[in-house]
C-alpha cells in the first residue's frame, strides 16, 4: 500500500485551508508550509490534523520541493489553498494506492467561478499532474506558473481536482496585476523584453482564442469575463516588460 503525504503550501489562506484539508481524507498525512501569514491560517491547519512548518517564501517552486523534501512519506499530493480533492478523484487514489502504478498521475481540474463550473473557455479539463514519488518529480520554474516536471509514466485519473481560484472580480484583477508583475521580472531576469507587436495584437488575439477558439462563448458572460481576463494579462505583462 502506498502512502501519501499532501502537501499545501500557503500564505493567508484561514477562509480556504480547512476544506482543502477535509478533502484530503485520501492521504495519510497532510503538511503545511506557510510564509509569513498574519491570520490564523496556522493554526486552522493544525486544528485540522495537518504538520505546519514555516518557512520564509522563496518562489513557488522552491517552496513545493521544500515540502515534498519534509513530507514522511515518498508519494506526494499537491494542492494548492484554493483546491479540493473531489470524491471521485479521492476514491480513484485510495483504490491506486493499492499498486501504486506509474511515477505520477495527472487529474482534470475544473474551476468554480461566479457561481458555476466552467466547462469551456480552455479552463477544462486543464489536466495536472499534481501525485508523484518524489524522487522522479520536482517543481521548475521561478516567480509564477510553477510546473511539475516528473521522470517516467504518467497514469490518469477522471475525478476532477476542483478549483475555485477567485473571490470576486476585484480579486481576479488583483491577481492578474500580481502575476504579470512577476512574470515581467522573470522576463527581464532572463534578458527577454517585451514587443510592441505583441502588445498591440496579443490582447485581442487572446480573447478571440478564449471565447472563440476554446469556445468561451458557451460559458456565456462569465465566458466575456475569463476573455477580458486573459487579453488584460497579456497586455499588463507585455507593458511591463517594455518599461
Amino acid at each position: 500500500m502506498a502512502l501519501i503525504t499532501a502537501t499545501i503550501i500557503t500564505r493567508n489562506e484561514e477562509r480556504r485551508i480547512a476544506e482543502a484539508i477535509a478533502s484530503l481524507s485520501c492521504c495519510d498525512e497532510v503538511l503545511v508550509v506557510d510564509s509569513g501569514s498574519t491570520d490564523n491560517t496556522r493554526e486552522i491547519a493544525e486544528r485540522c490534523g495537518a504538520r505546519v512548518l514555516v518557512r520564509d517564501w522563496d518562489g513557488y517552486s522552491n517552496q513545493k520541493n521544500f515540502a515534498a523534501d519534509q513530507a514522511r512519506h515518498e508519494w506526494i499530493l499537491s494542492l494548492d489553498a484554493d483546491e479540493r480533492i473531489s470524491i471521485e478523484l479521492a476514491n480513484e487514489i485510495a483504490q491506486w494506492k493499492r499498486s501504486a502504478q506509474g511515477e505520477g498521475a495527472s487529474m482534470p481540474r475544473r474551476a468554480f467561478y461566479f457561481g458555476a463550473w466552467i466547462r469551456h473557455s480552455g479552463w477544462y479539463p486543464d489536466r495536472k499532474i499534481r501525485l508523484y514519488h518524489r524522487r522522479r518529480g520536482r517543481w521548475t520554474g521561478d516567480f509564477v506558473h510553477e510546473t511539475l516536471e516528473v521522470d517516467g509514466r504518467i497514469v490518469t485519473f477522471n475525478g476532477d481536482l476542483l478549483h475555485f481560484p477567485y473571490q470576486d472580480w476585484a480579486d481576479h484583477l488583483s491577481r492578474i496585476d500580481r502575476y504579470t508583475r512577476l512574470a515581467a521580472e522573470a522576463s527581464r531576469k532572463s534578458g527577454k523584453r517585451g514587443n510592441i507587436l505583441r502588445l498591440l495584437f496579443g490582447p485581442p488575439l487572446s480573447f478571440l482564442r478564449t471565447f472563440v477558439i476554446r469556445a468561451g462563448f458557451l460559458d456565456g458572460w462569465r465566458g466575456v469575463l475569463i476573455a477580458a481576463a486573459g487579453a488584460r494579462y497579456v497586455f499588463l505583462r507585455e507593458f511591463r516588460t517594455l518599461r
